[in-house]
């Protein structure tokens, strides 16, 4: 059934450039209001620069121009960088807006009006050197919880707490670098505790949150949630608050607002004045948020409390993803790997990495890796040499050999479109449920037997004694490109639409069904043309050289991209050494902190053996024991058990870093078999 739909993206700070960590976010978000569309449903893609903030005020300032001038300039460049790589926006506005001001309005009255808002003075980090209070992005220090250098004032990014700006240990301020003293000033507070039923019984809903994301939010919950400064002391870039004189509200209150504003202004200009009332207070479409991990607080918990208490329409859906690392590690301007969007796309076609991201991003929010050697060889071998290449030599054929019109199928074509249509019935369902991974491989799988029977048949042969039944396993095997096609069409629409003018059809495919018509028959092809072409390495040479950025020396404990501080490698051992060691795939299935023991992680482990093993794991200041249940890992599985004093350890997983918080687990692909010998 038909579905009216709102999907958002989460906002672009203007205060940078997009780079393709940014375009991960952005292209699955458009692949999926595409394949809605191929679907029947009415999608809406919604999104607006985000434009408040102590960041921009300072910037500008330093720019020499004023805040709205600067995020202009950004907004134009956002927009321009992000549909170059096909993202197509319903709606691309900005949080600076007299619509955006409504809202928040009318959503700070509800919430004043709920007795949900309350003042108090409160302690605060002020820079002596800046004359100002530090907001908690403008501060930086080592995390309380976990011990993670260089956090910022309200999440740490390694163990995702939350906590006070106070809290910091060794706080200094990102303006000045200076060490910041406290001061009392008095801010507007929302009782965030006020909705933790509410927000209980929400997150839990099955299909709202991915179970991972869930787990996180209950742990929250479960900690008791603080109340909420929702204010900032001026200087600041945003909305003054109408009844605190000189205070403004802070920019993630007004942030997601932005998706409302947005909806609002689509509505004014498509002639549907009414479309956010419709939307956000009528419930007459879902709304369906994808975000990174890195603002799962503010998205599932301050987001869906502000809507509830303004008696607006909450998320049906929220989407997390993971971070992009590069080759393994996290971008790096030092190694050429923190590319800008735009320093892509002028050396290489676009195209190729939205087919990349689009068969990377599954169900789950662990990162992703953009591997350059993966990246080369799955767009050689399923791109170009799989998709496209059953395109060019089926068309090619019939156009060269057999006069450029389709005949008709073949008698016994019956089973293989049997195939065909489940592939694209799994393929939408893949696409519904986020797992765009899963129907890139139907595509795919659609043209390898597009190309098994192309092969098999031997059309260069078999013309030579029957031109008719020729003539039918060559329709056939377009018919099945077609499809093929269909199918992959959100993830590479210029493609797709190429395609459709080889194959002598209009426009570019508009739904799924069209993947399952067989209707080309008897009539003409269009005329071949080169579809794509294939890439090496090299070609990421110029690009990763584009993007090298000299930095001044670091600290030995700042972060990774200080390649100085890798350890010096260990002496050279033998291949027998080396094969002794017995490195299986396990599957961490649950996760749990060992008491008196801040290092350690106590793991059940699936080995493909008849029972898990236990092993700890010194990995619990980089890592909460929610975020390793589920995720597939290396384990050193013929290490002799050793005897702690909280157990027995029945292995080793394998992880990389310095250690403390500054260690990732080694990944293991979502597909392998726990059991499975890694060689």
């Amino acid at each position: 059934m038909s579905e009216r739909v709102l999907v958002t993206a989460a906002l672009p700070y203007a205060n940078g450039s997009i780079h393709i960590g940014h375009l991960v976010e952005y292209l699955m978000t458009d692949i999926y209001v595409r394949a809605l569309k191929m679907a029947g449903h009415d999608a809406i893609f919604v999104c607006a620069d985000d434009t408040h903030g102590t960041p921009i005020e300072l910037n500008a300032r330093k720019a020499g121009v004023t805040p709205e001038a600067f995020v202009e300039r950004f907004a134009k460049e956002h927009l321009e960088d992000l549909t170059s790589f096909g993202v197509n926006f319903d709606s691309f506005y900005t949080t600076n807006s007299e619509e955006n001001r409504k809202w928040v309005h009318y959503i700070y009255e509800k919430l004043s009006e709920g007795g949900h808002v309350e003042r108090r003075s409160m302690d605060q980090l002020y820079d002596l050197e800046a004359e100002r209070f530090l907001p908690d992005r403008f501060v930086k220090g080592t995390c309380p919880r976990c011990g993670a250098h260089d956090q910022y004032g309200d999440v740490c990014e390694n163990c995702k707490s939350t906590y006070e700006p106070t809290e910091l240990k060794d706080p200094y301020s990102v303006i000045t670098g200076s060490k910041p003293v406290v001061r009392a000033s008095e801010h507007v507070f929302v009782r965030l505790g006020d909705f933790a039923d509410f927000l209980r019984e929400w997150s839990a809903k099955e299909g709202r949150l991915q179970p991972e994301i869930g787990r996180f939010v209950q742990s929250w919950l479960d900690n008791g949630l603080q109340d909420w400064c929702i204010s900032r002391d001026a200087p600041y870039f945003g909305f003054e608050i109408p009844d605190a004189k000189g205070k403004y509200f802070y920019v993630w209150l007004d942030a997601p607002i932005g998706y409302i504003a947005s909806t609002d202004h689509w509505g004014q200009v498509n002639g549907a004045p009414d479309a956010a009332n419709e939307i956000w207070k009528d419930k007459k479409a879902k709304v369906v948020h994808v975000i990174g991990k890195d603002i799962i607080y503010f998205h599932c918990l301050f987001w869906p409390a502000m809507l509830h208490a303004a008696k607006l329409n909450v998320p049906d859906h929220v989407r997390v993803h993971g971070f992009l690392m590069v080759n393994g590690v996290k971008m790096s301007k030092s190694r050429g790997t923190f590319i800008m969007a735009r320093t892509f796309r002028e050396h290489l076609d676009p195209i190729y990495l939205r087919y990349y991201f689009g068969s990377k991003v599954g169900q789950s929010p662990e990162d992703i890796d953009l591997s350059f050697e993966e990246f080369v060889n799955r767009v050689n071998a399923e791109f170009v040499n799989t998709l496209a290449n059953l395109v060019s030599r089926s068309a090619s054929f019939l156009k060269n050999k057999l006069g450029g019109k389709y005949g008709a199928l073949p008698k016994d074509a019956e089973p293989h479109l049997a195939e065909v249509r489940r592939l694209v019935a799994d393929a939408e369902a893949a696409y519904q449920a986020f797992d765009h991974a899963a129907a890139v491989r139907a595509a795919v799988q659609i043209a390898d037997l597009g190309n098994k029977l192309f092969q098999d048949g031997e059309p260069w042969n078999l013309i030579k004694t029957d031109q008719q039944a020729t003539l039918q396993l060559v329709t056939l095997c377009l018919n099945i490109a077609r499809a093929a096609t269909v199918v992959v069409a959100p993830v590479v629409p210029p493609y797709a639409e190429k395609v459709y003018g080889v194959l002598g059809l209009d426009g570019a495919p508009k739904s799924f069904e069209e993947a399952i018509r067989f209707d080309l028959l008897k009539r003409p092809m269009g005329e071949p043309e080169r579809l794509v072409d294939r890439i090496s390495l090299k070609q990421l040479d110029p690009i990763v050289e584009a993007s090298k950025e000299a930095e001044a020396p670091k600290a030995a404990d700042a972060d990774d991209d200080d390649e100085s501080a890798i350890e010096p490698i260990a002496d050279q051992i033998d291949i027998e050494t080396f094969l002794n060691i017995d490195l299986r795939v396990g599957l961490v299935v649950e996760a749990k902190k060992v008491k008196k023991a801040k290092k350690l992680l106590q793991l059940t482990v699936d080995l493909g053996e008849d029972k898990p093993r236990n092993i700890f794991a010194g990995i619990a200041q980089a890592y909460e024991p929610d975020a390793l249940v589920g995720k597939k890992v290396a384990v050193v599985a013929n290490l002799a058990p050793r005897k702690m004093s909280f157990g027995i350890s029945e292995g080793m997983v394998l992880a990389a870093g310095p250690g403390g918080a500054d260690v990732q687990v080694v990944d293991v692909p979502d597909d392998a078999t726990p059991g499975s010998r890694i060689r």
